[in-house]
């Protein structure tokens, strides 16, 4: 299973470096034709850059929730559950000691 997630992250990444370069190519293509200003072609790969990281950390948000839906469906627990069960199982036990 983690190499699933390490194939999904590195798929990720690589879109996103992809993307980049190709926004930056087109942009300093403007800037060549002189259809956009070396200033303002700075501040556009900025924010596409910016609106890159938002989308890839929704992705990685997304694809984390997809990799547990998958993970619970199959029968696997969080730490969370796991650390719940622990402690009624501690409780329980105790309770039987009382009893005893």
């Amino acid at each position: 299973m983690n190499e699933l997630i390490r194939k999904g992250f590195y798929l990720g990444l690589g879109a996103a470096l992809a993307s980049k370069e190709k926004a930056e190519k087109y942009v300093k293509e403007f800037v060549k034709n002189g259809e956009l200003a070396p200033q303002e072609a700075k501040r556009l790969i900025d924010e596409l850059a910016e609106k890159g990281k938002d989308k890839q950390s929704d992705w990685s948000e997304g694809f984390r929730q997809d990799i547990k839906d998958t993970l619970k469906k199959l029968g696997f627990v969080t730490h969370e559950e796991l650390d719940a069960v622990k402690k009624r199982l501690e409780a329980l036990e105790g309770k039987q000691t009382e009893d005893d």
